[in-house]
């Protein structure tokens, strides 16, 4: 993972709850919505950011939102970037966590807002890799017979970054330079000519690394730091003799669980790792 330059690695936890998981940076999501959902939804005009007690899903790699369009029509979106074991199994769970909250909010009359999960990934499906150009997929449910919609209201958007190859000069559409942006803005020493407006220039303002504060620059390089020291500390511990068949993805996907308390039998079953070494793991982060 780079992240050494000038502006931060939205890939990263911090980086990606900076930009678009910060109040302060509204618009910018605002902005990056609207460029993905308006053909279906219309102008989104507002949006507020849901809190921990309103739906249990609001984890470090989410931002989880309530939209409004210019029909005055309400949706929810759940954004998302990590990469699971799993990750379409645990998707569609998320997803109905906020239709579950709705139904109890509303006793149970099934009135629901539509709701979408938009999944910024750095990692292409293997079932995708046979499709190199198309990096957007917007999933639906539908009758296998006759393609007829069944359930509309529910909708998984998933962006394989990995495969948004298109360079500055190819840039046609709002979403075409975000999508860009979060690809590239940790490669980025200056902003772009073909980048240069308010939004982004906001954006370019809030991922400077040289202007965080104190408190900003030490939570940015702990996250940096504790990512690195693990990764070596397990190189090491492969070096002398630790199971070789271990995978990067795997501890990556561990890690992350780890340092959001989820119980170890459940970190062990979703990153396919033995629980013994989850356990390793676990006794090591709190050394």
């Amino acid at each position: 993972m780079e992240t050494g330059g000038r502006y931060i690695n939205l890939f990263t936890e911090y980086g990606f709850k900076k930009i678009f998981g910060d109040h302060a940076n509204k618009k910018l999501l605002l902005d990056f919505l609207n460029g993905l959902l308006r053909e279906e939804q219309g102008e989104i005009q507002d949006l507020h950011y849901l809190k921990t007690e309103q739906l249990a899903l609001f984890r470090k790699d989410t931002v989880d939102l309530c939209c409004e369009n210019e029909k005055g029509e309400e949706f929810i979106v759940g954004l998302r970037k990590s990469k699971y074991n799993f990750f379409s199994g645990r998707a569609h769970y998320c997803s109905s966590l906020p239709i579950w909250e709705q139904e109890r909010r509303k006793k149970w009359d099934f009135g629901l807002k539509a709701v979408y999960t938009v999944a910024i990934l750095n990692f292409a499906f293997d079932e995708d890799k046979d499709c190199p150009k198309q990096y957007r997929y917007d999933v639906k449910l539908s009758s296998i017979e006759s393609s007829r919609a069944g359930y509309e209201k529910l909708t998984f958007i998933y962006l394989e970054m990995p495969k948004f190859t298109k360079g500055l000069d190819e840039l046609e559409t709002r979403l075409d330079k975000w999508l860009y942006v979060i690809a590239n803005l940790h490669r980025l020493d200056s902003i772009p000519e073909e980048l240069q407006d308010k939004i982004f220039g906001q954006l370019f303002e809030a991922a400077e690394i040289s202007l965080f504060t104190k408190e900003e620059l030490l939570a940015y390089e702990k996250g940096l730091n504790y990512s690195r020291n693990m990764r070596r500390s397990l190189d090491t511990e492969f070096a002398e003799g630790w199971d070789k068949g271990l995978q990067n993805q795997q501890i990556d996907v561990a890690l992350e669980m780890l340092g959001e308390g989820e119980a170890l039998d459940k970190i062990a079953s979703f990153s396919g790792l033995e629980l013994a070494v989850v356990k390793a793991l676990d006794h090591r982060k709190r050394q």
